[in-house]
């Protein structure tokens, strides 16, 4: 029993790892993966589990990124160090909108949208916008390549475009990544902008779960959380470097069709099971 429930978690985990980082939605894959992998465990676990171990994805960008968001590296020059703070300031900024609305109205979108219909449209949706998105800017050069050409009005309409994605299938990452190039920023600064937001974002949508869920935990509670997450943080390690690699020669067309075929999977799946 133990071992089949631990399975079930790291099967969980390679999917939270691989969708997080990539732009089709981290929670609309865990809800549809949920329906065929049911972990023995409360409802009111599954709930704060599918949340905190995001956890682990996110001490994969800490890890890649340490250095570069890294303000007090005795490495770095004066000026170095204050470009580093206002990538914080900028991260700062492009959190607030999401931050507030997604404390205010957390229960109600659980309530609201946590299920298949909203995520088979969301993930349609934005698979649409995608395509189109892409074959708009073909051949256009972005305005904006580096940190420093990211102005703080930019980060926090940014920010607006991350709101979207307290919505299931939504994907944080495709929200933020889509405003970003929409903005006229580089594919590549959208989506290390993406992955430094997350920072601050899932963090506190964890602490949010685990003060709702409590701190008391059994022995088969733990083991489920930090195993979820330890394989999580190693495949979002992998999954990071292969986008980072991926958008140097290539659009996320790729990520706006697969989006379509699973949105249509999806509602195909359950209508035929209903």
């Amino acid at each position: 029993m133990f071992l089949i429930e631990l399975l079930k978690v790291i099967i969980l985990g390679i999917v939270e790892g691989i969708t997080e980082w990539l732009p089709i939605s981290s929670t609309g894959h865990m809800i549809l993966v949920e329906e065929f992998i049911h972990l023995n465990a409360s409802d009111a676990f599954k709930e704060m589990f599918f949340v905190v171990i995001q956890l682990g994805a996110i001490l994969a960008v800490v890890l890649l990124y340490f250095n570069k968001l890294n303000p007090f590296s005795p490495s770095k020059t004066k000026k170095e160090k204050k470009e580093t703070m206002e990538i914080w300031f900028k991260v700062i900024v492009g959190v607030l909108p999401a931050g507030i609305l997604g404390v205010l109205f957390d229960d109600w979108l659980d309530e609201h949208f946590y299920n298949y219909q909203v995520v088979a449209i969301t993930l349609i949706l934005y698979g649409i916008l995608f395509i189109i998105v892409e074959n708009r800017n073909k051949g256009k050069k972005p305005k904006i390549k580096n940190f420093d050409q990211l102005s703080y009005a930019t980060a926090f309409s940014i920010g607006l475009f991350q709101v979207l994605s307290l919505i299931p299938g939504t994907s944080r990452s495709g929200a933020t990544i889509l405003g970003a190039i929409i903005l006229g920023t580089s594919r590549h600064i959208a989506a290390e902008y993406s992955f430094f937001l997350s920072i601050p974002v899932m963090f506190g949508a964890s602490l949010l779960k685990l003060l709702k869920f409590g701190f008391s935990f059994t022995g088969m509670e733990i083991t489920i959380l930090l195993t979820g997450m330890f394989v999580a943080f190693v495949v979002s390690v992998i999954a990071i470097r292969f986008l980072l690699r991926y958008i140097k020669n290539n659009d996320f067309k790729a990520f706006g069709w697969y989006r379509i075929v699973l949105g249509i999977l999806v509602i195909g799946y359950f209508l035929l099971s209903a």
